[in-house]
């Protein structure tokens, strides 16, 4: 594994964007997603409407799979 940051496109409310995250959290982001039920995009919408206005959604995608693991 890398550790530098891939890019992937995501459909976020109907608009494509990209994010740059190194392999370890695509692969964590994913594993996240299919144990919610959910597709990476929906995930990453969920965390996109519930960030802070001045966060970027790569760095909170990071914490929301830290947390994740954080609580076990």
């Amino acid at each position: 594994m890398t550790a530098r940051p891939a890019k992937h496109s995501l459909t976020l409310h109907g608009h494509r964007t990209s994010v740059s995250l190194e392999e370890a959290f695509w692969k964590a982001f994913r594993e996240i997603a299919e144990e919610k039920g959910l597709t990476v995009n929906a995930l990453a919408a969920e965390i996109d409407a519930a960030r802070a206005g001045d966060a970027g959604l790569a760095s909170a995608i990071r914490v929301f799979v830290l947390r994740h693991y954080q609580r076990g």
